[in-house]
């Protein structure tokens, strides 16, 4: 089994100090929290930045300081941008995040740019004319459709290929199984990466499963606060350190290597 590549998504846009007390917030807390959990053998970050009020924000200006320190401080790290609405933000909004962040990977929901069909055109060919490599977050084969919808269109770039799989977002008690991941797979056909994030105590199951699969990872407080036996983590590094521990028990594997080719 190819060792996949394992994002760590320490927050989110929703939960805060209130839900965890090891969550990070502010920029310091930030990275801190990616150092730690590149030292538990994460190879990126899944990056939201929140304003002085503890809020999810979509800031250019707070996005390049973060951007900034981060690759100062964690210079192999490699870091992805959420453009993430999270029922704050419309669609030029996040289009403007692009223009004025240009950063060198970020994630954008096919079904919020959808909300505004008219500018996705233009959010997609900007991420090109930048260098920005997209990753589609899609959260049920409805979404797939629109992607191989757009895809054919043009509206999509043909390079523009990554997807990330979403488990458990939607449900009522927000859990996953690994069976949950079987209709994506069963829609995606060819060699584009893949991805997968699930939410609650199947986290780790789910993960397994896609690792099974040839898929890449994403982990932490975003999607679960806690492991599979329901116990809470300590902080988001303790669940990387456990998610890449079981992976290589199960895959004997002696170490994960990094193996997405995306610069930070």
């Amino acid at each position: 089994m190819t060792a996949p590549f394992i994002m760590v998504a320490p927050n989110g846009a929703r939960r805060g100090k209130a839900d965890h007390t090891a969550l990070p917030v502010t920029l310091p807390e930030i990275i801190r929290t990616a150092a730690d959990c590149q030292k538990a053998g994460a190879h990126g970050l899944h990056l939201h930045i929140r304003d002085k009020s503890g809020a999810h924000s979509l800031d250019g200006g707070l996005y390049r300081e973060a951007l900034s320190e981060l690759r100062r401080v964690l210079p192999t790290f490699k870091i992805q941008i959420t453009t993430e609405a999270a029922g704050m933000f419309d669609v030029p909004a996040q289009l403007a995040c692009l223009q004025q962040v240009r950063p060198a990977w970020a994630s954008l929901a096919i079904g919020e740019i959808a909300r505004a069909p008219e500018l996705g055109d233009h959010i997609y060919g900007t991420c090109t004319e930048h260098g920005t490599k997209v990753q589609h977050i899609l959260y049920d084969t409805k979404d797939y459709a629109l992607l191989k919808d757009w895809q054919t269109r043009g509206i999509i770039r043909p390079e523009q290929t990554d997807v990330l799989f979403v488990l458990g977002r939607y449900l009522r008690d927000r859990s996953s199984r690994p069976a949950d991941l079987d209709p994506f797979l069963a829609c995606h056909q060819g060699d584009a990466r893949w991805m997968l994030c699930a939410f609650g105590a199947g986290e780790h199951d789910c993960l397994r499963y896609a690792a099974e699969h040839g898929g890449d990872l994403r982990v932490g407080f975003e999607n679960s606060l806690v492991g599979p036996d329901g116990q809470t983590w300590p902080d988001c590094a303790a669940s990387v350190a456990a998610l890449v521990s079981a992976l290589n028990s199960s895959a004997g594997l002696s170490h994960l290597s990094q193996s997405l080719p995306i610069g930070g």
